[in-house]
């Protein structure tokens, strides 16, 4: 026969990797044409401690508030916004004041009126008085003279409330932090008319913050009886500082809310994020890889198994969360089972280098 022709060789070529990768054996994944003697091995064993039950949860600062508008009139400023650090008493928006600053001053008007008639009418009041005891004025001038001071002095309480109240309005128009922290939220614009009740801004403080999970009423019991519960956020893994059981059941999805709070000071953490909440359940605890073991290929998720004929295999797991460097093994591998340390060295060995 004659030479073939380069390109069938080329596909010839190409097609007897892929049938030695599918040959032999139920094992899906790639076999090794050679024993892993060399490869160093981890084997696949349960994480400390108990299982735990899985429930998703929401982080939320345990101070925050939505500030809402308590008078009418236009954003004029923006003094913070989104990501700005504020003290207590900054002054995050300003309302115009135009109506508001004309009816405390013709309150304080009104105040500076009613001092002088009721400084007046004490006055005449004493003199009347001191006529009187000397019977020089009838008993109806004193009486006249006494009504005309608590009038004056009625009017004069008055107006003092009236100039509290008009400052307290005056005051609405400049939004202030309630407390140091983070605003987390701008619901106008510059210009924007606003009303009573309207949100304008959010302000949270990020230095203490909880988990809120909703869990089948079932396990509510259960879990008031732990007091503990670990909240698991990226590769962050902590530890409750309190658990408050609801003692309520929402009856539209038949679960109670658990509250979880952390000790202060936790790290990349914010409102609003979604972590894994876990309580313990007396199960066995899940297997568990390191992370350097695993190998992400596309969308697989796999690792390099060596069996007990030192073969290295290629073989896909599910993963569940991730604790630390650690990955829980859902369901790929069994206890016992060894896995290469080092997934490029395990590679060489499977391509036969």
């Amino acid at each position: 026969m004659g030479r073939l022709p380069a390109r069938l060789a080329a596909v010839l070529l190409l097609t007897i990797p892929v049938l030695a990768a599918c040959g032999g054996g139920h094992e899906p994944g790639v076999t090794a044409t050679a024993p892993g003697a060399q490869l160093e091995t981890l084997v696949v064993a349960a994480g400390p401690g108990e299982g735990e039950r899985m429930f998703d949860g929401i982080v939320e600062a345990v101070q925050q508030a939505t500030i809402a508008a308590q008078t009418s009139g236009r954003i004029v400023a923006l003094g913070r916004d989104v990501d700005d650090p504020v003290a207590r008493g900054d002054m995050i928006l300003r309302i115009s004041g135009v109506e508001q600053r004309a009816r405390l001053d013709g309150a304080q008007q009104a105040l500076t009126e009613a001092r002088a008639v009721a400084a007046e009418a004490r006055a005449r009041y004493a003199r009347v008085s001191d006529l009187a005891a000397r019977k020089l004025l009838s008993g109806a001038d004193l009486d006249r003279a006494t009504a005309d001071r608590d009038a004056a002095e009625a009017r004069l309480a008055s107006a003092e409330a009236g100039v509290a109240a008009a400052q307290e309005q005056f005051g609405y128009t400049e939004i202030r932090a309630p407390f140091a922290g983070v605003v987390t939220a701008r619901h106008v614009e510059v210009g924007e008319a606003v009303s009573p009740g309207q949100p304008l801004t959010a302000v949270a403080a990020l230095g203490a913050l909880r988990v809120n999970v909703d869990v089948p009423q079932a396990f509510a019991d259960e879990i008031r009886g732990l007091g503990a519960a670990r909240v698991y956020a990226g590769k962050q893994v902590l530890d409750s500082a309190q658990v408050t059981v609801f003692p309520a059941a929402a009856s539209a999805s038949n679960t109670v809310r658990v509250r979880i709070d952390l000790e202060p000071g936790v790290g990349d953490l914010y409102p609003g994020m979604f972590v894994k909440a876990g309580f313990r359940s007396g199960e066995p605890a899940a297997l568990r890889v390191p992370a350097r073991v695993v190998v992400r290929r596309s969308e697989v998720t796999a690792v390099y198994v060596v069996g007990e004929d030192r073969q290295v295999r290629l073989r896909q797991v599910r993963l569940g969360r991730q604790a630390g460097d650690e990955y829980e093994v859902l369901a790929g591998l069994s206890a016992g089972e060894r896995v290469a340390a080092d997934p490029v060295a395990a590679t060489l060995v499977v391509e036969g280098r």
